[in-house]
């Protein structure tokens, strides 16, 4: 993650008058979900274990200063040209409580990257919602785009239903206690086909399994960051490698953020359905985000 700022030497003087605060953060040359855009960068499996490592890794430090994300996307892994990862855009995070029930708001994270739990209500989530978000970020890894584009909610649900099968209390026992359940369309007869799904773009059976684990409808059995870092999908050959990684970004001469690519990609940019984008919207009118 994005864990330092860089600190500006003490000003000699002061300007006691209202001006502007400015943060300088280390400059990342690419976003993960332009590189995905660029036809020129194909990932081998060693980059792609590096990657996905250290996003876990990220997800692993900020769960366990009890810190939720809420906002993941390939868009917001932010990668420099030497291969280090950060998780990026934090506006949408927030700091669970400890020791007693908080009820967060279930309107966050855009919508092809969203929990099921969360289209049904649950207001009382925890770090399960950003592991989803991390699987669905590694199919992106082969599957170069997100592989759940649904246009509303109702729309997403099937999708994700389509993928991971019905939603029933058989396979998510006390789903339906939560306040939607049985408002929304929920599809049935529906079978588990991730490995189906997957077989046709990722040959590694280890991440056919990781991202099984991962993509889990219940997310008190949905595989934690813990138990991702320690999947042999990492400890099999080949190795992750971020020197390899380094040397691949090293070709790509110009930074690759999704919003700046001509390829139309669904999901890339401001137009992504969800519904974090009007709350972080407000914010520009007193901020400016520039590179010096």
């Amino acid at each position: 993650m994005c864990s330092s700022v860089a600190l500006l030497p003490p000003a000699t003087q002061y300007n006691r008058e209202r001006g502007s605060i400015f943060l300088v953060f280390d400059f990342c040359e690419h976003d993960l979900a332009g590189l995905l855009c660029c036809e020129e960068v194909r990932f081998s499996l060693q980059e792609i274990k590096s990657i996905m490592q250290q996003l876990f890794n990220a997800l692993f430090f900020i769960h366990g200063v009890r810190i939720l994300n809420r906002d993941m996307k390939s868009s917001n892994i932010l990668i420099t040209r030497s291969g280090v990862l950060k998780l990026g855009d934090f506006g949408l995070a927030r700091a669970m409580s400890k020791g007693q029930v908080q009820r967060y708001t279930n309107r966050v994270i855009t919508l092809w990257y969203r929990p099921p739990e969360l289209f049904l209500g649950e207001r009382n989530y925890a770090t399960p919602i950003d592991m989803w978000g991390a699987g669905c970020i590694m199919c992106e890894m082969w599957t170069r785009r997100p592989i759940m584009q649904g246009d509303s909610e109702q729309k997403q649900i099937s999708l994700i239903s389509n993928l991971c099968g019905s939603i029933t209390p058989e396979v998510w026992p006390g789903v339906e206690s939560l306040e939607l359940y049985c408002k929304l369309q929920l599809p049935s007869d529906q079978k588990r086909r991730i490995r189906e799904r997957l077989r046709h773009y990722v040959r590694d059976m280890h991440a056919i399994d990781l991202i099984d684990k991962l993509l889990v409808l219940d997310p008190k059995k949905r595989l934690d960051s813990d138990g991702a870092l320690n999947h042999d999908f990492f400890w099999e050959d080949p190795m992750p490698s971020q020197s390899d990684l380094a040397h691949t970004l090293s070709k790509v001469r110009r930074s690759m953020f999704v919003m700046h690519t001509s390829t139309a990609r669904p999901g890339g940019g401001a137009g992504v359905p969800g519904a974090g984008g009007g709350a972080v919207a407000g914010n520009t009118n007193h901020f400016h985000d520039r590179v010096f």
